[in-house]
């Protein structure tokens, strides 16, 4: 074989060697176009989650707000029709203690008769009054049972539930980021 036939071999060769290359290279930057096509995709869909997420909590934190200016709303009407009520009755006390005076005084110069009478319709008032005093008591107690239930059954969430899902999502941030892993 001459000179010229193992030249044109070995160029050949090496033009085949090197269109061999080039072609792996295009396969692979094809495959590294891909790789980054599908992590850009994940990316976009954990945003877009990430973004539906916010958008609820935006939602369900306003909705809180909103319930909880609601109800301190209806707590402040409530103190103030209370507030009345209880000036009210304080208008009725003093009433009473006049009275109560008045009728010292009428008592003083009743005769004996008008004084049983007097005595049994006030010891009936009492037994009443107790009576009533019971009730509050028992719808009182009622009310406190309530109150311990709500705050008992009220949702808490505590850091430590949150922590375990906060490092799931900084390793898939990091994943994301870092495709070769």
């Amino acid at each position: 074989m001459s000179r010229v036939g193992i030249f044109t071999h070995l160029l050949l060769a090496l033009v085949a060697g090197l269109l061999v290359w080039v072609f792996q290279d295009a396969r692979m930057a094809a495959a590294v176009a891909e790789v980054q096509l599908q992590a850009s995709d994940y990316r976009l869909q954990v945003s877009e989650e990430k973004r539906a997420v916010d958008h609820r909590i935006h939602q369900t934190a306003q909705a809180i707000h909103l319930n909880y200016q609601e109800a301190l709303n209806d707590s402040i009407k409530e103190r103030a029709r209370l507030a009345e009520a209880a000036a009210a009755a304080q208008r009725n006390a003093g009433r009473l203690r006049d009275q109560l005076r008045e009728a010292n005084v009428r008592i003083a110069t009743a005769s004996s008769t008008a004084v049983r009478d007097y005595a049994a319709t006030a010891n009936q008032l009492l037994g009443q009054c107790s009576q009533r005093y019971t009730e509050l008591a028992s719808k009182a107690d009622g009310h406190a049972v309530d109150a311990r239930t709500c705050r008992a059954a009220w949702p808490v969430i505590h850091a430590k539930t949150l922590a375990p899902a906060a490092d799931t999502a900084a390793k898939e941030q990091a994943a994301v980021a870092d495709p070769a892993e």
